[in-house]
């Protein structure tokens, strides 16, 4: 059964007209999902008892459950979602001093195959529907009864390679009828898909995209990315720039800090190099470990030495502050774990 947190509220207009009901049923309906928060259908009072009814019989609000929860000293909380068909998704609330941030999942697994990426452990089984993705924020936000501020399309699955829905999904919790999270609230971070990096610069959006890099060079990066065969760094940068220009956004480069791999002063460099001339910054990131792929994080004073030189360099950069270090962070640790134990 589908959901009503499917629709951008053009789509669910055309969907009433469809059903005979007038235009402003569907304003009406986006009020009660997002604005009251309603868990039933019974509770849109507005509605006739025969439209309720008609809405019943074909769709539903809620399709997920918490599954299970961890709660960090730090307050992130990380949340294991079981959904309608059984398959277990993962989202994680990050508390900042500028807000309550959402890290949201887009695939059931994830085909990248990214070498320390706990998200690939398991294969994509499926996408999901931008309901899905309109739910984990609803979910969160009922159980902690508090307003989502920020929204990163950063969990498992490559959000671009579930494009529609993850546009749909933004459309959504954008609009002024929907959740109203802003534009420049919202984050959606790729692994390199070039040709949908450009699409995406052409829907008209004012939400920031992150690129996940993770490397300074195409050797090290095809090591650990298997996309950079088919998008080498040259080419990712011409998308980037392209994107860039049609936009006039600022991106972000995401950056795991991996030691003995990507975190010496020469790959500080050849990053500095690669950035160079963008409108972007670099965001350093902290390795959780994954226990299946070996890799170990950066220490302190190699990442303070790597942020050194890339300022020395003229690079805008920062240090992602740690969330979750005492749970299972990273995406896909607590789904591989539950599904081991099953």
């Amino acid at each position: 059964m589908k959901t009503l947190y499917n629709y951008t509220l053009e789509n669910m207009t055309e969907l009433f007209l469809t059903m005979k009901q007038k235009p402003f049923r569907a304003k009406q309906v986006f009020t009660w999902l997002y604005q009251k928060e309603v868990s039933s259908l019974e509770q849109m009072t507005d509605l006739s008892k025969d439209f309720r009814q008609q809405l019943q019989n074909d769709f539903t609000i809620d399709q997920l459950t918490i599954a299970e929860k961890q709660v960090s000293k730090d307050g992130t909380i990380k949340y294991l979602f079981e959904l309608a068909d059984g398959h277990l998704i993962e989202s994680v609330l990050m508390v900042h001093d500028y807000g309550r941030s959402l890290c949201v999942t887009s695939q059931v697994g994830c085909n990248m195959k990214c070498d320390f990426c706990a998200s690939g452990l398991l294969r994509k089984q499926r996408n999901l529907t931008a309901g899905e993705m309109v739910n984990q924020v609803m979910k969160v936000q009922l159980d902690t009864a508090e307003r989502i501020s920020h929204v990163v399309v950063m969990g498992t699955g490559e959000p671009f390679d579930n494009y529609d829905h993850v546009m749909e999904f933004v459309r959504i919790i954008n609009h002024p009828h929907g959740l109203a999270i802003g534009a420049r609230h919202i984050t959606i971070s790729t692994c390199g898909l070039v040709d949908k990096i450009e699409q995406y610069a052409l829907e008209g959006l004012q939400t920031n995209l992150a690129i996940s890099l993770h490397a300074p060079n195409d050797e090290i990066r095809e090591k650990l990315m298997p996309i950079n065969k088919k998008y080498p760094m040259d080419v990712l940068r011409q998308g980037i720039a392209t994107y860039i220009q049609k936009t006039n956004r600022r991106i972000t480069f995401e950056y795991i800090m991996l030691k003995d791999m990507n975190d010496s002063i020469v790959c500080a460099r050849q990053l500095a190099h690669y950035v160079k001339g963008l409108n972007a910054y670099v965001n350093l990131i902290p390795y959780n470990a994954v226990d299946e792929h070996g890799y170990l994080p950066s220490d302190d004073e190699v990442v303070e030495k790597f942020k050194t030189e890339l300022l020395r360099f003229g690079i805008n950069v920062t240090k992602r502050k740690e969330h979750g270090r005492d749970i299972d962070g990273a995406c896909g640790q607590l789904r591989a774990k539950r599904n081991e134990g099953m």
